[in-house]
Protein backbone atom coordinates (compact mmCIF):
# COMPACT_ATOMS: atom_id res chain seq x y z
CA UNK A 1 0.00 0.00 0.00
CA UNK A 2 2.90 2.47 0.92
CA UNK A 3 4.62 1.38 -2.23
CA UNK A 4 1.33 2.26 -4.28
CA UNK A 5 1.00 5.85 -2.30
CA UNK A 6 4.76 6.57 -3.34
CA UNK A 7 4.42 5.92 -7.39
CA UNK A 8 1.13 7.49 -6.90
CA UNK A 9 2.72 10.73 -5.29
CA UNK A 10 5.72 10.71 -7.63
CA UNK A 11 3.34 10.73 -11.04
CA UNK A 12 1.29 12.93 -9.71
CA UNK A 13 4.52 14.99 -8.89
CA UNK A 14 5.65 14.61 -12.31
CA UNK A 15 2.51 15.42 -13.90
CA UNK A 16 2.95 18.88 -12.13
CA UNK A 17 6.32 19.48 -13.38
CA UNK A 18 4.72 19.03 -16.63
CA UNK A 19 2.24 20.99 -16.35
CA UNK A 20 4.44 23.94 -14.90
CA UNK A 21 6.34 23.61 -18.04
CA UNK A 22 3.87 23.71 -20.40
CA UNK A 23 2.65 26.69 -18.81
CA UNK A 24 6.14 28.31 -18.61
CA UNK A 25 6.37 27.22 -21.94
CA UNK A 26 3.09 29.15 -22.68
CA UNK A 27 3.82 32.23 -20.97
CA UNK A 28 7.22 32.31 -23.01
CA UNK A 29 5.63 32.46 -26.45
CA UNK A 30 3.06 34.76 -25.14
CA UNK A 31 5.26 37.04 -23.73
CA UNK A 32 7.45 36.75 -26.81
CA UNK A 33 4.30 38.13 -29.48
CA UNK A 34 3.62 40.62 -26.48
CA UNK A 35 7.30 41.43 -26.43
CA UNK A 36 7.26 42.13 -30.30
CA UNK A 37 4.27 44.18 -30.16
CA UNK A 38 5.52 46.20 -27.74
CA UNK A 39 8.50 47.27 -29.89
CA UNK A 40 6.81 49.91 -31.39
CA UNK A 41 4.41 50.32 -28.41
CA UNK A 42 1.24 49.55 -30.93
CA UNK A 43 -1.99 50.11 -29.42
CA UNK A 44 -3.18 46.52 -30.11
CA UNK A 45 0.22 44.12 -30.41
CA UNK A 46 0.11 42.58 -33.93
CA UNK A 47 -2.04 45.45 -35.29
CA UNK A 48 -1.22 48.73 -36.64
CA UNK A 49 -4.02 51.15 -35.65
CA UNK A 50 -4.56 53.95 -37.77
CA UNK A 51 -7.12 57.34 -37.87
CA UNK A 52 -8.60 58.47 -40.92
CA UNK A 53 -11.69 60.53 -41.72
CA UNK A 54 -13.42 57.79 -44.46
CA UNK A 55 -14.91 60.63 -45.81
CA UNK A 56 -11.77 62.34 -47.80
CA UNK A 57 -11.86 61.43 -51.32
CA UNK A 58 -9.62 60.39 -52.89
CA UNK A 59 -7.13 59.64 -49.38
CA UNK A 60 -10.02 58.25 -47.54
CA UNK A 61 -13.10 57.59 -48.64
CA UNK A 62 -15.99 54.75 -48.86
CA UNK A 63 -16.12 53.08 -52.32
CA UNK A 64 -19.33 53.80 -54.10
CA UNK A 65 -21.08 50.02 -54.05
CA UNK A 66 -19.02 48.57 -51.82
CA UNK A 67 -18.44 50.87 -48.90
CA UNK A 68 -15.27 49.55 -48.35
CA UNK A 69 -12.61 51.96 -46.96
CA UNK A 70 -10.08 52.60 -49.96
CA UNK A 71 -8.19 55.72 -51.03
CA UNK A 72 -4.23 57.04 -51.41
CA UNK A 73 -3.73 57.07 -47.43
CA UNK A 74 -5.55 54.17 -46.78
CA UNK A 75 -3.61 52.14 -49.53
CA UNK A 76 -0.07 53.56 -48.49
CA UNK A 77 -0.60 52.85 -44.65
CA UNK A 78 -1.79 49.06 -45.65
CA UNK A 79 1.16 48.56 -47.60
CA UNK A 80 3.24 50.38 -44.71
CA UNK A 81 1.74 47.76 -42.38
CA UNK A 82 2.24 44.79 -44.81
CA UNK A 83 6.17 45.94 -44.80
CA UNK A 84 6.15 45.90 -41.04
CA UNK A 85 4.68 42.23 -40.95
CA UNK A 86 1.56 43.84 -39.11
CA UNK A 87 -2.04 43.89 -39.67
CA UNK A 88 -3.62 46.86 -40.01
CA UNK A 89 -6.99 48.21 -38.26
CA UNK A 90 -8.35 51.47 -39.20
CA UNK A 91 -10.66 53.80 -36.88
CA UNK A 92 -12.45 56.62 -38.83
CA UNK A 93 -12.68 59.99 -37.21
CA UNK A 94 -13.31 63.45 -37.81
CA UNK A 95 -10.46 65.69 -38.34
CA UNK A 96 -11.88 67.90 -35.46
CA UNK A 97 -10.85 65.17 -32.73
CA UNK A 98 -8.20 63.13 -34.54
CA UNK A 99 -5.49 64.72 -33.00
CA UNK A 100 -7.40 64.56 -29.43
CA UNK A 101 -7.93 60.86 -30.54
CA UNK A 102 -4.22 60.26 -31.17
CA UNK A 103 -3.09 62.06 -27.66
CA UNK A 104 -5.70 59.97 -25.82
CA UNK A 105 -4.28 56.15 -27.49
CA UNK A 106 -6.73 55.45 -29.53
CA UNK A 107 -4.43 54.30 -31.97
CA UNK A 108 -0.82 54.53 -33.42
CA UNK A 109 -0.89 56.93 -35.99
CA UNK A 110 -2.92 59.12 -38.50
CA UNK A 111 -3.25 58.88 -42.17
CA UNK A 112 -5.23 61.12 -43.40
CA UNK A 113 -3.36 63.74 -45.02
CA UNK A 114 -1.33 65.49 -42.30
CA UNK A 115 0.69 68.86 -43.15
CA UNK A 116 3.67 68.99 -41.25
CA UNK A 117 3.83 72.15 -39.87
CA UNK A 118 6.08 73.97 -37.51
CA UNK A 119 3.61 74.03 -35.11
CA UNK A 120 2.36 70.50 -34.98
CA UNK A 121 6.03 69.13 -35.07
CA UNK A 122 6.34 70.88 -31.53
CA UNK A 123 4.06 68.69 -30.40
CA UNK A 124 4.15 64.91 -32.63
CA UNK A 125 6.37 63.61 -34.70
CA UNK A 126 6.36 62.32 -38.33
CA UNK A 127 7.59 60.20 -41.00
CA UNK A 128 8.85 60.73 -44.13
CA UNK A 129 6.38 62.48 -46.14
CA UNK A 130 4.53 60.59 -48.70
CA UNK A 131 2.90 63.12 -50.34
CA UNK A 132 4.61 66.12 -51.42
CA UNK A 133 2.20 69.19 -53.39
CA UNK A 134 2.58 72.76 -54.14
CA UNK A 135 0.00 75.44 -54.96
CA UNK A 136 -1.06 75.60 -58.77
CA UNK A 137 -2.73 78.27 -61.03
CA UNK A 138 -4.95 76.23 -63.25
CA UNK A 139 -6.20 77.83 -66.47
CA UNK A 140 -8.47 76.68 -68.93
CA UNK A 141 -6.38 74.68 -71.80
CA UNK A 142 -4.62 76.74 -74.25
CA UNK A 143 -4.85 79.92 -72.29
CA UNK A 144 -1.46 81.49 -72.52
CA UNK A 145 -1.89 85.01 -71.11
CA UNK A 146 -0.87 83.71 -67.40
CA UNK A 147 1.94 81.61 -67.01
CA UNK A 148 3.45 83.18 -63.84
CA UNK A 149 1.67 84.40 -60.40
CA UNK A 150 2.67 88.18 -61.26
CA UNK A 151 0.86 87.59 -64.19
CA UNK A 152 -2.66 87.16 -62.05
CA UNK A 153 -2.51 91.06 -61.32
CA UNK A 154 -5.78 92.81 -62.49
CA UNK A 155 -7.43 89.27 -63.52
CA UNK A 156 -10.29 87.37 -61.95
CA UNK A 157 -9.73 83.68 -59.93
CA UNK A 158 -12.46 81.40 -58.37
CA UNK A 159 -11.49 81.04 -54.71
CA UNK A 160 -12.94 79.74 -51.14
CA UNK A 161 -12.43 83.12 -49.08
CA UNK A 162 -11.67 80.65 -46.09
CA UNK A 163 -8.83 79.26 -47.84
CA UNK A 164 -4.94 80.43 -47.88
CA UNK A 165 -5.31 80.41 -51.76
CA UNK A 166 -7.81 83.87 -51.38
CA UNK A 167 -4.67 85.38 -49.77
CA UNK A 168 -2.47 84.38 -52.56
CA UNK A 169 -4.18 85.37 -55.00
CA UNK A 170 -5.21 88.45 -53.82
CA UNK A 171 -1.70 88.80 -52.78
CA UNK A 172 -0.72 88.70 -56.62
CA UNK A 173 -3.36 91.50 -57.26
CA UNK A 174 -6.15 89.37 -58.52
CA UNK A 175 -9.99 89.72 -57.71
CA UNK A 176 -11.42 87.25 -56.38
CA UNK A 177 -14.84 85.61 -57.17
CA UNK A 178 -16.11 84.14 -54.04
CA UNK A 179 -16.78 79.98 -54.22
CA UNK A 180 -17.55 77.60 -51.45
CA UNK A 181 -15.05 74.79 -53.10
CA UNK A 182 -13.44 73.34 -55.96
CA UNK A 183 -16.03 72.18 -57.94
CA UNK A 184 -17.21 75.70 -58.14
CA UNK A 185 -14.57 77.23 -58.82
CA UNK A 186 -13.64 75.00 -61.87
CA UNK A 187 -17.09 75.35 -63.22
CA UNK A 188 -16.83 78.69 -63.55
CA UNK A 189 -12.90 78.50 -64.79
CA UNK A 190 -14.80 75.77 -67.75
CA UNK A 191 -17.67 78.70 -68.17
CA UNK A 192 -15.17 81.37 -68.85
CA UNK A 193 -16.33 83.65 -65.93
CA UNK A 194 -13.14 83.35 -64.60
CA UNK A 195 -9.78 83.71 -65.62
CA UNK A 196 -7.97 81.13 -63.02
CA UNK A 197 -8.31 79.88 -60.10
CA UNK A 198 -5.52 78.36 -57.84
CA UNK A 199 -5.91 75.30 -55.78
CA UNK A 200 -3.51 72.48 -54.38
CA UNK A 201 -1.75 70.49 -57.22
CA UNK A 202 -3.17 67.40 -55.94
CA UNK A 203 -6.83 68.74 -56.05
CA UNK A 204 -6.15 69.18 -59.63
CA UNK A 205 -4.52 66.15 -60.53
CA UNK A 206 -7.40 64.11 -58.88
CA UNK A 207 -10.30 66.15 -60.95
CA UNK A 208 -8.41 65.43 -64.38
CA UNK A 209 -7.73 62.44 -63.78
CA UNK A 210 -11.47 61.52 -62.95
CA UNK A 211 -12.63 64.00 -65.49
CA UNK A 212 -9.89 62.98 -68.72
CA UNK A 213 -11.84 65.11 -71.02
CA UNK A 214 -11.14 68.21 -68.32
CA UNK A 215 -10.10 70.70 -70.65
CA UNK A 216 -7.67 72.56 -67.75
CA UNK A 217 -4.14 73.21 -67.41
CA UNK A 218 -1.59 74.14 -64.94
CA UNK A 219 -0.05 77.66 -65.76
CA UNK A 220 2.48 77.86 -62.73
CA UNK A 221 3.90 76.39 -59.48
CA UNK A 222 4.42 78.12 -56.18
CA UNK A 223 8.17 77.15 -54.78
CA UNK A 224 6.87 76.31 -51.53
CA UNK A 225 5.84 72.96 -51.42
CA UNK A 226 3.38 71.21 -48.92
CA UNK A 227 4.49 67.58 -47.00
CA UNK A 228 1.87 65.03 -45.69
CA UNK A 229 2.94 61.92 -43.47
CA UNK A 230 2.14 60.08 -40.95
CA UNK A 231 1.78 61.52 -37.92
CA UNK A 232 2.39 59.92 -34.36
CA UNK A 233 2.93 60.35 -30.41
CA UNK A 234 6.69 61.59 -29.48
CA UNK A 235 7.08 58.69 -27.89
CA UNK A 236 6.81 56.37 -30.98
CA UNK A 237 9.99 56.76 -32.14
CA UNK A 238 10.86 53.17 -33.18
CA UNK A 239 7.79 52.90 -34.91
CA UNK A 240 8.64 56.32 -36.66
CA UNK A 241 11.76 54.69 -37.38
CA UNK A 242 10.05 51.47 -38.70
CA UNK A 243 7.59 53.51 -40.83
CA UNK A 244 10.58 55.82 -42.37
CA UNK A 245 12.10 52.16 -43.44
CA UNK A 246 8.99 50.54 -45.19
CA UNK A 247 8.38 53.81 -46.91
CA UNK A 248 11.93 53.70 -48.66
CA UNK A 249 11.37 49.96 -49.60
CA UNK A 250 7.94 51.16 -51.17
CA UNK A 251 9.27 54.09 -52.74
CA UNK A 252 12.47 52.35 -54.23
CA UNK A 253 10.52 49.10 -55.20
CA UNK A 254 7.42 51.58 -57.39
CA UNK A 255 4.47 50.53 -54.77
CA UNK A 256 4.33 54.29 -54.20
CA UNK A 257 4.37 55.44 -57.26
CA UNK A 258 2.09 52.77 -58.33
CA UNK A 259 -0.65 54.35 -55.84
CA UNK A 260 -0.03 57.40 -56.95
CA UNK A 261 -0.68 56.80 -60.81
CA UNK A 262 -3.64 54.66 -59.42
CA UNK A 263 -5.36 58.19 -57.72
CA UNK A 264 -3.70 60.95 -59.34
CA UNK A 265 -2.45 60.11 -62.49
CA UNK A 266 1.14 60.73 -61.51
CA UNK A 267 3.43 59.86 -58.61
CA UNK A 268 3.08 62.40 -55.75
CA UNK A 269 5.98 61.54 -53.44
CA UNK A 270 8.10 64.14 -54.83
Amino acid sequence: MTRTRTLLGLAAASAAVLALAACSTSDGASGGADAAGDEYGLVQAGTLTVATEGTYRPFSYHEDGSGDLVGYDVEVAEAVAEKLGLEIAFQETQWDAIFAGLDAGRFDAIANQVSITPEREEQYLFSTPYTVSRGVIVVNEGDSSISSFDDLAGTTTAQSLTSNWYELATESGAQVEAVEGWAQAVALLEQGRVDATINDRLTFLDYVNTTPDAAIEVAAETDETSESAFALTQDKEALVAAIDEALAELAADGTLAEIGEKYFGADVTE
